[in-house]
């Protein structure tokens, strides 16, 4: 089925639209045809889509963003809850403000987003909403310690919500990409001390043997966000080569 008119009519919203993943899923959602708003700190009002920046750790910023959205539209039936920081160190590295700034971003944010546009999704007949964990929820990572936790709560919060809101007629999924080849991503390869071998070995953690790249997040993100998708609530989605689920023999030379 062609991909042209699935999100017509249909309003939007992406917070950390501005960059990465989050312009990926932009792209794709206004290419089959929705009207897309971009929060993020750094939304450009004059590009291709409505930008709004606000501060997803700032419960009246958030408030103001949404109420512009609905403002501007009329509406708001889709929101990907796609904003979020990382982290790096063991348990033991992260100070006690570094653990409340991340969770406050990565789990808090999703719900500050949220309670701001429910009225909006409320009244929509097509209400889904995407948030964007991680393979770092269901696999455990070496000096991801304070990423792991904020996004297993992301997967947590993401069933939580699926229930609380079924009845409602909104759907609420997640998507868990393994390893993206996004900015963040390529800063933490360009502070390694082998860069090259760095991403050699990101690529070989993930059984096809690469990074995963923003379009196959933002395809994966469209699906469960589709008015199509009506039945599917309550999952996440993995995109990562099968690095959640794969336990391959090494290859033989």
């Amino acid at each position: 089925m062609s991909d042209a008119g699935e999100f017509d009519g249909l309003v939007a919203v992406v917070t950390g639209g501005a960059s990465g993943i989050g312009a990926a899923i932009a792209a794709r959602l206004a290419g089959g045809g929705a009207s897309v708003a971009v929060l993020d700190l750094t939304a450009d009002a004059d590009g291709a889509y409505f930008g709004v920046r606000a501060d997803i750790g700032d419960d009246a910023s958030v408030r103001t963003a949404i109420g512009s959205v609905g403002d501007r539209f009329g509406r708001i039936d889709i929101l990907i809850n796609n904003a979020g920081i990382g982290a790096q160190g063991t348990v033991a590295d992260n100070t006690d403000d570094e653990w409340a700034h991340v969770l406050d971003v990565n789990v808090v944010g999703i719900a500050r987003v949220t309670r701001a546009a429910l009225p909006w999704l409320r009244d929509s007949p097509a209400a889904a909403i995407v948030n964007t964990s991680s393979i770092a929820a269901t696999a455990g990572l070496p000096q991801r310690a304070l990423y792991s936790a904020s996004k297993g709560a992301v997967l947590a919060l993401t069933r939580a919500m699926a229930a609380d809101h079924i009845r409602e007629g909104i759907r609420v999924n997640c998507v868990s990409p393994g390893t993206a080849d996004t900015p963040w991503v390529a800063r933490l390869l360009d502070s390694a001390a082998d860069p090259g071998a760095e991403r050699e070995a990101l690529n070989a953690r993930q059984p096809h043997g690469r990074l995963v790249s923003a379009d196959e997040v933002a395809d994966a993100v469209a699906y469960l966000a589709s008015p199509r998708s009506g039945s599917t609530t309550g999952v996440s989605l993995a995109v990562d080569g099968g690095m959640q689920n794969l336990r391959l023999r090494p290859r033989q030379h």
